[in-house]
């Protein structure tokens, strides 16, 4: 069967609504071999503006044009306007798309009538339970469910004789702290309490029965409670929760079917609109039609305990791995420790793809600041990407770039049914490091605990960052500390440090060591007649010189202005000659090939020794600089000026 590959944009995947249809799309994509890259973000938790954009750059990741179609749950999505651009850069790519539940223009689409659902609930608590004071906790207020839902919920008060008070209504984000927050804004905004309170969804609803006992409100005796979705298994908690029913598994499976009839071309509707059932039981009064099958009730708190164990060890296993990689002293360190804990969770597939600049490691001293706080490291994905780490199927692959559109390395699994993988962005505030990609079996993902995993590696990360630019600054600082910045070759300060270890071993093997003294000839009368940036270039072409010329370990430096000192170990005056006679050469190679102003010379002067423990190895530099003078003075008196036009 003919594999397709599909991209789905989905956000805060350990919300209960989310979990069942990626359950869903994970069970249709195998059997109908299809491999599905979820691009996924947390960006609600942190309550942080920069954090949630470094969240949502991951849905800059995927090229659409690489993707065989596309699954859209942008009703997850808090930022609109992050909703609208992945459907806009969708729409360009021409590929097949289904949106589950938000119905847009030119897309599959599959959902329910929401506006009906919530005149349902609504009529069933006046009608049945005649409430006349009703709350509302409602969705987002560009969320468009949320806006059918609120829609049903205000028709059927306005049909009913009931005014709509906003007083009444808490726009909330359908997660568990806008159930608190709207019980708190209700009871201190001066209006009575209601008798019954509706909500936008059940994560809201179960939020708000917890806020409501805490403040002494019985539900349902004093305030009636309804939630929508029936994500919560309804004996979860204190009382059981009124709610609608809709086939979230099926959505998912039906939109990889929708792909699949696409792919080939067998004739379908353009939307699925799926039927709903309603929940009437004990939040809203119904207490008759609650459930109290024993063997239930038994298997929900098996369900609950399996999944508190299940939590219990990760987390114990992420407290370890967390104490771990703060421990890191390197690169290397770290990615050990993360491939130790991917052993030990063993999913069904890992990889960790970095920014090829993520580390900014190479940076002017100047610019440390600007690379500490970030500023520096890339907004977004690079067209390369590093793969430090590459696990499927309990192996480690070597890989060293991807390109970023293939999301991950290639490995043979024509063997293998379609998949799903997760790809998790990695970040700092808004600054993009790379991201994970994961396909697991064994391994809980759909929690809070995998959402501080995520975190974990991203702080972890960024510290590592930091860690290896400040090693570069203190290269760097030191490379300063010990290098002529001028000339390019060691200052006094790297002469000492590079020959203090050759020096005491001569010294303690009583072996000689030889010590050159390098005069500039006529830089006095070159910097008067051509000034100081001509002077300087012949300052650092006699550094050049040394370069090219000390081939038997020696070490060099500018000791001052225009004087330069050779230090060799276990050295004999003929390697001595031989090397003044190499400078010599090379210095005459300069003067035929390069058209300077000025004709270079040197004066050398040379010491061999055998070093004694008390003697300090600038006591021969005293040596050889006479030694050297006196060759100085053998020279016939030159300008070192050329007589002829030179080209400029």
């Amino acid at each position: 069967m003919e594999k397709h590959k599909i991209a789905l944009i989905v956000e805060e995947i350990s919300q209960s609504y989310q979990k069942e249809i990626l359950d869903g799309i994970n069970s249709a994509a195998q059997e109908k071999n299809f491999d599905v890259y979820a691009f996924t973000s947390f960006s609600s938790s942190a309550n942080n503006a920069r954090h949630n954009d470094g969240e949502y750059n991951i849905f800059n990741l995927p090229d659409f044009k690489s993707f065989d179609g596309a699954i859209l749950l942008t009703n997850t999505l808090t930022d609109k306007k992050a909703a609208d651009n992945i459907i806009n850069t969708i729409k360009q790519s021409k590929i097949p798309v289904v949106s589950i539940d938000n119905n847009i223009d030119s897309f599959y689409h599959i959902g329910i009538d929401n506006t009906a659902a919530m005149r349902n609930i609504t009529e069933h608590m006046i009608k049945e339970h005649g409430h006349r004071v009703i709350n509302y906790i409602s969705g987002p207020k560009e969320n468009p469910e949320s806006k059918d839902r609120l829609k049903g919920f205000l028709a059927v008060l306005k049909e009913n004789g009931i005014e709509p008070d906003e007083d009444r209504i808490y726009y909330g984000d359908f997660r568990a702290p806008s159930g608190k927050a709207a019980i708190k804004q209700f009871v201190n905004c001066g209006k009575d309490m209601p008798s019954a309170i509706i909500c936008a969804n059940d994560v809201m609803a179960v939020a708000a029965i917890n806020k409501l006992t805490a403040l002494n409100y019985s539900v349902p005796d004093k305030i009636a409670v309804t939630g929508f979705d029936n994500t919560y298994l309804s004996n979860n908690y204190q009382v059981e929760l009124t709610s609608v029913g809709r086939p979230l598994t099926k959505s998912g499976e039906i939109a990889i079917e929708m792909l699949y009839n696409h792919f080939k071309k067998i004739q379908q509707k353009k939307s699925r609109i799926l039927e709903m059932e309603y929940h009437y039981t004990e939040s809203c009064g119904c207490i008759q039609f609650a459930n109290k099958d024993l063997a239930h009730y038994k298997r929900t708190n098996y369900l609950n305990y399996a999944r508190y164990e299940r939590s219990q060890e990760f987390m114990s296993s992420l407290n370890k791995f967390s104490c771990d990689i703060k421990d890191c002293n390197n690169y290397t360190e770290y990615i050990r420790n993360i491939k130790e804990f991917c052993s030990k969770m063993n999913p069904d597939e890992f990889y960790l793809c970095l920014c090829e600049e993520w580390s900014n490691s190479t940076y002017d001293i100047n610019e440390i600041e600007e690379v500490l706080t970030v500023k520096s490291v890339p907004v977004n994905y690079t067209e390369k990407m590093l793969v430090p780490i590459a696990y499927k199927n309990g192996k480690y692959y070597e890989f060293e770039t991807i390109y970023s559109k293939d999301i991950i390395p290639h490995i043979d699994d024509s063997e293998e049914k379609g998949k799903l993988l997760y790809i998790i962005p990695l970040h700092s505030a808004e600054r993009c490091l790379g991201y994970m990609v994961l396909r697991t079996s064994n391994m809980s993902i759909n929690n809070s605990a995998f959402e501080t995993f995520c975190i974990y590696i991203s702080n972890s990360l960024e510290n590592m960052r930091k860690m290896i630019c400040l090693e570069g600054a203190i290269k760097h600082l030191d490379k300063l500390y010990a290098q002529d910045t001028f000339s390019g070759i060691y200052n006094r300060n790297g002469f000492v440090k590079g020959t203090n270890e050759l020096y005491q071993n001569c010294i303690k093997e009583k072996k000689s060591i030889m010590l050159m003294f390098i005069d500039l000839d006529g830089l006095k009368k070159i910097n008067d007649t051509f000034g100081h940036s001509i002077g300087d270039r012949a300052i650092c072409c006699i550094a050049e010189v040394l370069r090219k010329s000390c081939t038997r370990g020696e070490v060099f430096c500018r000791f001052g202005g225009d004087e330069f000192i050779v230090f060799g170990a276990d050295y004999t005056e003929e390697y001595a000659v031989e090397l003044t006679q190499k400078i010599n050469n090379n210095i005459d190679d300069i003067n035929i090939i390069e058209n300077y102003p000025f004709i270079l010379s040197a004066s050398i002067g040379h010491i061999i020794d055998i070093p004694e423990p008390e003697e300090d190895i600038f006591s021969f530099v005293s040596i050889a600089d006479k030694e050297m003078y006196a060759e100085k003075k053998k020279k016939k008196k030159s300008n070192y000026l050329k007589e002829y036009p030179y080209k400029k």
